[in-house]
């Protein structure tokens, strides 16, 4: 059987709809199907600064303009085994795709939720704005996604996180009001997707816009009640969809009035919403942006910005209000080896692992969540075992204790791969104990130095095969 074009697989009646929206430029965007996609990868500032990304990543990159840090790669190229992507310095994520987070003002301190957070791609970006500081909630409702979630939010080293699995109706009477930021990178139809996926025109076919609209119209809702007076929402898919799109954020602005739609940072192949696909007509929804893939070297997709009534002073966050803990000895003395200072009342041990909590959560008991605050490590037999989240929390020069590898070093991949080191080149045979193990300067993981050999405590489910 001979292989489809990707235009002969679609449907008849999206083809109809996309040539009704899309007039005079309908031939561009059939054409668009043929061109290749495109393939991104999105630094992180919290470690790393673009120009310093630049100067030592070991492939060739160009920048997309209009993402400050996102980059192009060749397709023949496999970031994912670069040891820069497990230092947690880049993430993979198609152009597009980048946008919702760029365009979501965060500031270091907000209380941020991502409603939809699996994999990662938008919460990643999201806790590398905040800085370590304030509070990212990362939520998915499938619990094995968001085990993918904790394990790319843990490689950027963002430790102020929430990791839940609820619907997000569940979360309501938890953090009403609570949020000055949300993210609604929603469920969709994908129509945004069929050049990337192929797959995806069957799914269409099988749950198409109504069915995902009636889910994002009750997404939308939930979260306006968990926004602050003041605060911003982000509302995107990767679809075309009118009923998915601008319909929903028209539905969003007859629920709740209170919502006004924002204007975006801009972008020449950017597209204006359609006001004309909606029952109102509202014109504000010119605001809105669309991305169409014969504008832009990038997938399709649809964002929306908007802000919750007037502006109401940011809730108080920060405070350290609780009284000192007393902290087993074995962990207050591996915390002598860090500089850095961490705030007594927000350590927690649960069993025996210690948590750092970021400030001012409200209770979650009755949530499902897969983690709260740093995991800073387990206490074991009369000692303390750093985390793999913890060494990718620190910086370099946050830890005394560092063996720094240059990537060209072959031990590099050995660490990855999990052996034991030979090191005798690199430390004093007098200072046994935790090394923090880096490459180019930038953290990988622990590991224990005895008898001149480096014990591997790189992650088990985090090594590479081969």
């Amino acid at each position: 059987m001979s292989e489809h074009t990707i235009t002969e697989l679609l449907s008849p009646a999206f083809l109809s709809r996309m040539q009704n929206m899309l007039g005079d430029e309908y031939e561009s965007f059939l054409k668009s199907y043929e061109a290749p996609r495109t393939y991104g990868l999105r630094v992180n500032t919290a470690k790393i600064s673009c120009d310093e990304f630049e100067r030592i990543v070991p492939f060739p990159v160009t920048p997309i303009p209009w993402i400050s840090n996102g980059y192009f790669y060749p397709e023949d190229v496999r970031p994912s085994f670069c040891p820069l992507y497990q230092a947690g310095l880049f993430y993979l994520q198609e152009p597009s795709a980048m946008t919702p987070a760029s365009r979501l003002p965060v500031e270091p301190g907000d209380r941020v939720l991502d409603v939809c957070a699996a994999p990662g791609g938008k919460a990643t970006e999201l806790g590398a704005k905040l800085q370590g500081t304030g509070v990212l909630a990362a939520n998915d409702l499938s619990s094995s996604r968001a085990k993918g979630l904790l394990k790319n939010l843990e490689l950027f080293g963002i430790g102020n996180v929430l990791v839940l699995s609820e619907e997000p109706g569940k979360l309501v009477s938890y953090f009403e009001g609570y949020f000055d930021k949300i993210l609604i990178d929603a469920p969709c139809s994908g129509e945004g997707m069929f050049r990337k996926d192929k797959k995806m025109v069957k799914a269409w076919e099988e749950h198409g816009p109504s069915f995902f609209s009636k889910i994002q119209k009750s997404i939308i809702t939930q979260a306006a009640q968990m926004l602050r007076p003041g605060g911003m929402l982000l509302y995107s898919t990767c679809t075309f969809s009118p009923e998915e799109n601008e319909q929903t954020i028209e539905y969003l602005l007859q629920e709740y009035p209170e919502f006004q739609i924002c204007e975006m940072e801009g972008y020449e192949g950017f597209v204006n919403g359609m006001p004309q696909v909606t029952e109102s007509r509202n014109e504000e929804l010119k605001k809105t942006v669309r991305i169409f893939p014969h504008r832009m070297k990038g997938e399709g997709h649809f964002l929306a910005l908007l802000q919750k009534g007037e502006a109401h002073p940011a809730l108080p966050s920060g405070t350290d209000t609780g009284k000192p803990k007393k902290l087993p000895e074995e962990f207050t003395s591996f915390l002598s080896h860090v500089h850095r200072e961490f705030l007594p009342s927000r350590m927690e041990l649960r069993g025996d692992k210690v948590y750092y909590m970021p400030a001012d959560l409200p209770s979650i008991r009755g949530i499902r969540f897969l983690r709260t605050g740093l995991l800073l490590g387990e206490l074991k037999k009369n000692r303390f075992e750093p985390s793999q989240a913890f060494a990718m929390n620190l910086k370099m020069e946050e830890y005394d204790q560092i063996l720094n590898l240059p990537v060209s070093d072959e031990r590099v991949i050995k660490y990855l791969k999990g052996d034991t080191l030979d090191v005798e080149d690199l430390v004093s045979l007098k200072e046994k104990g935790w090394y923090l193990v880096c490459v180019d300067g930038y953290p990988l993981g622990f590991g224990k130095l005895i008898n001149q050999m480096l014990k591997n405590k790189y992650l088990p489910g985090w090594r590479w095969n081969g």
